[in-house]
């Protein structure tokens, strides 16, 4: 289950340079905790682990801790032990390749199990279900973000990245150029090489809208785990190698008022027991269940919007014409929709998910669109007409697309309790509620400026 002392030997052999090692897992708001272990300690941790906090994966996205559910204060705040998973020991280039790093497991201290509130195991557990309908989900996660200055403009604001060519601040992105792709090759080969090295399966890097915006594909995998995975270290990856190079990375859903968002995208097909994509139209009710899909994500849109948008800034890019969803429409080769269908041949046939905002936890994310689509397909739902124009000229007003309604919307979630748990809906609900109680308790520039 866990990753074994030969793995760590063999792994050495092939790097003696390496004189730390960083473990760490990944936390409720999908960012990497753990701790930086010397060479001499490397072993250790592989036969038996490391102490963590067992509730630092429940913390804010400042690392505090509001007591979630008696965690943290009120039971002691004990340590967990965190376990290498096997095959997650990689090289961390841009630490000049003394550095090394795993991504492990948080158990428990007394007995060795798993937390049950770790975002992986939560996404294992839905996953999982898939087993009962014969089915295998097959998917890929596609994640934009910001170049940025590593300086910083008034209150703290980001301020665009400097073209490596002119050294000029990036004022306008144009979408799918190639001559920003070269304008700013260095950044985003050194990032392309970045994860070569810790085998991150990136397919094609794309020049966004906004200035100095850039999304990077994954290849598509049959472990929801490993996909996820990829999402979590790729974030790592690209701000680890810019930060080198004298710049910043953003996955800040809304960086710039005025310019594009980021978006965490996730593709979606299933395959059955013998390999056939089952939304296929050559099968035989290939069309109608991929309808059923999509109409188990149009049912749990509102339940998991505080999953998908788990911040106040990720709602600034839910505005009519903006390719970002603000209805529950699904469409052919439509990027107004929520819920798109790539043009393909009908094996790759698969829909796309619109929704979550790049900083989103990927884990989380892929659980909660898993858990939509499984719904679908038990329920057998029905997804209503197509949408074939421009779905997003005016807002769904029954969607949460205010941080407090996500919520709300989420402490009310019928659906997806069965499949992420209803104590972890809790838990998520309690923690992301201080975290917007204590956004609120010092008064904003604006607030002087509006009403002093």
């Amino acid at each position: 289950m866990y990753a074994t002392v030969e793995e760590l030997k063999e792994f050495l052999t092939r790097h003696p340079e390496v004189t730390h090692l960083d473990a760490f897992v990944i936390d409720l708001c999908g960012q990497a905790i753990g701790k930086r272990l010397p060479r001499a300690q490397m072993e250790r941790l592989y036969r038996s682990g490391t102490p963590i906090c067992a509730a630092m994966q429940l913390v804010d996205v400042l690392g505090n801790t509001a007591d979630p559910m008696g965690h943290g204060f009120s039971d002691g705040d004990p340590d967990g032990i965190a376990r290498p998973l096997p095959g997650g020991i990689q090289i961390v280039p841009w630490t000049g390749g003394s550095y090394a790093q795993v991504l492990c497991e948080l158990t428990r201290a007394s007995d060795g199990e798993p937390f049950w509130y770790d975002p992986r195991r939560v996404l294992q557990g839905v996953a999982e279900r898939y087993s009962e309908l014969g089915l295998t989900p097959v998917l890929a996660l596609e994640l934009e973000f910001y170049l940025i200055d590593l300086d910083r403009g008034e209150n703290g604001a980001p301020l665009p990245a400097h073209s490596p060519l002119t050294g000029a601040p990036e004022a306008q992105g144009k979408v799918l150029s190639l001559a920003k792709l070269d304008e700013f090759q260095p950044i985003l080969e050194a990032i392309e090489q970045s994860c070569l090295t810790q085998n991150l399966p990136v397919t094609t890097m794309i020049s966004e809208y906004g200035a100095g915006q850039f999304e990077i594909n994954l290849e598509h995998q049959s472990d929801p785990l490993l996909a996820a995975d990829h999402a979590a270290l790729l974030r790592r990856a690209v701000q680890g190698t810019v930060r080198e190079l004298g710049y910043d990375a953003t996955f800040l859903s809304k960086p710039f008022p005025g310019q594009s968002g980021s978006g965490l995208h996730l593709h979606v097909s299933l395959l059955d027991e013998a390999g056939h994509n089952v939304f296929d139209p050559e099968q035989s009710d290939g069309e109608t269940r991929l309808g059923q899909a999509v109409a188990g994500l149009q049912a749990t849109m509102h339940e998991a919007m505080a999953i998908f948008a788990p911040n106040i800034n990720v709602y600034r890019r839910f505005k009519p014409d903006e390719f970002t969803p603000v209805t529950r429409d699904w469409g052919e080769n439509n990027r107004s929709v929520a819920f798109r269908l790539p043009a393909s041949d009908g094996a790759s046939r698969r829909l796309e998910h619109r929704i979550a905002g790049a900083e989103a936890n990927p884990y989380l994310v892929t659980a909660a669109v898993l858990a939509g689509i499984h719904h679908g397909l038990v329920a057998k739902l029905d997804p209503g007409e197509k949408h074939s124009g421009n779905a997003g000229s005016e807002v769904d007003a029954s969607l949460p697309l205010r941080f407090w309604d996500a919520l709300a919307a989420l402490a009310q979630a019928t659906v997806l309790p069965g499949y992420l748990g209803a104590d972890y809906l809790k838990i998520y609900h309690e923690v992301k509620s201080a975290e917007l109680e204590a956004f609120f308790e010092e008064p904003s520039p604006r607030e002087f400026a509006w009403y002093l």
